[in-house]
């Protein structure tokens, strides 16, 4: 039977608990893989509760029901939510626990929390025990509720993969396994497993389609001291692949013999795992016997780190993408100049038109965020069919879009003036202009804890009582995730050895400024660490920025910035327009030539 509405769903849920005896469900965002977008067929929380925000733990008992969500969401929550017996349920930095500490007020003693063991990592299920277990609170994780539920629950996706095209590489599939090789040697393990996708295709140099936006397959990869066997569904590869990855070492086994082969491991032996990156359930599926050593995940980091070679392909990229948004904006400034009807699914769409013109695109590499006035307000705001806004009047145009190429991921955010932009709004957008500046110049020690950085762009908006709720930067992948660690810049989230920065690493600078049901801002570039100088006091690391695409200054207040911020801006754009000029010529061109006209007197 179709369950068409929210409430109908929890009511086959809460059925399914109850013939379980479970008194409580956790959902979260997640998946085998803890992957940031999901196939659908893990995408049970977007399925339950109508929320289809990126993230948020749903927490289901008999008699409650809520989403845990952070202020990105908010307003989509609470709007989405309404009506569907699911309450919106406020996450503050540094509450990451807080569903777990509702759940303990909410379960009495020999009550019993059910989940997928599947989809939770092992470090979320120790933070859980550490709360739960002095309440007498049981945890079961053998069953999927979903599969009794979800009666026209989608299959696992079947998108064929493919080897990434060798000349944006200059290492080999070998090299990148010995590299892992090396590091389990020295913790003396003999067994790494590895759960995390774009983990996985970095180290196998495949790509696939699975996940919307990010260029990753499904599969599981054990790393052996002699060897490796990924587990992926048959019929995925390509008769040459699987040859080039046997000649590596790589042997192939099913997607479902995961954790069954993970528990035929010799219990002589010692497994490497990561209790961030690893579910629950494999690590359950590990014998009891065998020695297990926790620590970072190695091909994380390495990972992060890119190569010269690669950092080359990315400047190319960032060309093509800049040169790609050129176009688009004089189009959009030749409708809005016009009168011409124009919408945020019409931005979204002719962005996309715009960027598949290259023939190294692959697909975007996330939602468009095309969100006009108030729509700008909510980072994540997402223009539908059934909801978007025509862009006419007076006001701000965010627009925070990114590409997925074969040499390079890309995110970039840009503010466009429509019709007449107050001083309130102009304002905001060089204060957030400020912050980015303020970072993207910032000389720091290589090695200190990214997200001790984050101060340094939030400081010219604290200075004016303004603060944004979001993280300011994130890591980004070589066509892989847009969303990467280990890195990233963020005030909640936890200084420690992984979060290091390391030259290579390509990350966003992003500050914002929202006000509710008016407007919101965000200006953001992408940057790679360089090598800026060394001393008496360590190694320093600069900014290298990368995003290639002019800053409206039509929706800037000139003088709130001081003389080093034009002279930053007009360096900035006069590198814009001799990198992009020779990739463009009529509107597109004008459109650049007048957008970076030197500012500074």
């Amino acid at each position: 039977m179709s369950l068409s509405t929210a409430a109908e769903r929890l009511a086959a849920l809460r059925e399914a608990m109850r013939r379980h005896e479970i008194d409580a469900w956790w959902l979260p965002s997640s998946d085998p893989h803890h992957s940031e977008y999901l196939p659908e067929h893990w995408a049970g929380r977007e399925w339950l509760s109508g929320f289809d925000g990126s993230v948020g733990t749903l927490v289901v008992t008999q008699h409650a029901a809520g989403v845990w969500v952070d202020s990105r969401y908010f307003v989509q929550a609470e709007a989405q939510l309404a009506g569907s017996g699911i309450d919106m349920m406020k996450l503050t930095q540094g509450q990451a626990g807080a569903p777990i500490e509702w759940l303990s007020t909410q379960l009495s003693d020999g009550a019993v929390l059910g989940y997928d063991a599947q989809v939770i990592s092992l470090a979320h299920a120790r933070q859980m025990d550490e709360i739960l277990t002095p309440q007498g609170i049981t945890r079961r994780g053998d069953l999927d509720l979903l599969d009794e539920a979800w009666a026209e629950r989608p299959p696992l996706p079947t998108a064929a993969v493919q080897a990434h095209d060798p000349r944006f590489l200059d290492q080999t599939r070998a090299e990148r396994l010995t590299a892992v090789r090396e590091a389990m040697i020295e913790q003396g393990a003999d067994w790494h497993p590895i759960s995390t996708l774009d983990d996985i295709a970095w180290l196998t140099q495949l790509r696939g389609a699975d996940v919307g936006f990010n260029p990753v397959f499904l599969a599981h990869l054990l790393i052996g001291r002699e060897g490796a066997t990924l587990f992926i569904a048959p019929g995925k590869l390509e008769a040459a692949v699987v040859e080039a990855l046997a000649a590596d070492g790589i042997e192939l086994a099913d997607y479902r013999d995961w954790t069954q082969h993970l528990a035929a491991l010799p219990t002589s032996e010692r497994a490497l795992i990561d209790p961030a990156r690893l579910s629950l359930g494999s690590r359950q599926a590990l014998p009891e016997a065998m020695d297990v050593v926790e620590g970072f995940q190695p091909s994380t980091l390495a990972k992060g780190r890119k190569s010269d070679h690669e950092l080359g392909h990315v400047q190319a990229t960032m060309e093509a993408d800049g040169a790609a948004l050129c176009r688009f904006f004089a189009w959009l400034d030749g409708m809005l100049t016009s009168g011409e009807r124009v919408t945020e699914l019409d931005v979204d769409a002719r962005l996309f038109e715009e960027r598949s013109r290259h023939a190294d695109f692959f697909c975007e590499s996330f939602n468009t965020i095309a969100a006009f006035n108030a729509n700008g307000a909510l980072p994540h705001y997402r223009a539908t069919e059934a909801a978007h806004s025509v862009i006419e009047g007076d006001g701000l145009l965010l627009i925070d879009s990114g590409g997925q190429y074969l040499g390079g991921t890309t995110d970039i955010t840009r503010m466009v003036p429509v019709g007449t932009v107050s001083d309130a709004q102009r304002e905001d957008c060089s204060l957030v202009l400020k912050g980015m500046i303020a970072l993207s110049w910032a000389q720091f020690p290589e090695g200190i804890a990214a997200p001790r950085l984050d101060a340094i762009a939030r400081a010219p908006l604290w200075a004016t009582g303004r603060d944004y709720g979001h993280g300011t930067g994130h890591g980004v992948g070589y066509f892989l995730n847009v969303h990467e660690g280990p890195q990233v810049i963020s005030s909640g989230a936890p200084v420690a050895t992984h979060t290091a920065m390391r030259e290579g690493m390509i990350t966003s600078i992003e500050p914002g400024v929202y006000r509710p049901q008016r407007w919101g801002v965000r200006i953001e570039n992408l940057v790679a660490n360089r090598t800026a100088s060394d001393s008496e006091f360590g190694d320093f690391l600069r900014f290298e920025t990368l995003t290639l695409c002019p800053i409206d200054s039509r929706c800037l207040d000139l003088d709130a910035l001081d003389a080093s911020e034009l002279a930053w801006l007009d360096v900035y754009h006069g590198e814009v327009r001799r990198r992009l000029a020779p990739h463009l010529e009529g509107k597109a061109l004008d459109w650049l030539m007048a957008r970076t006209e030197p500012l500074g007197a």
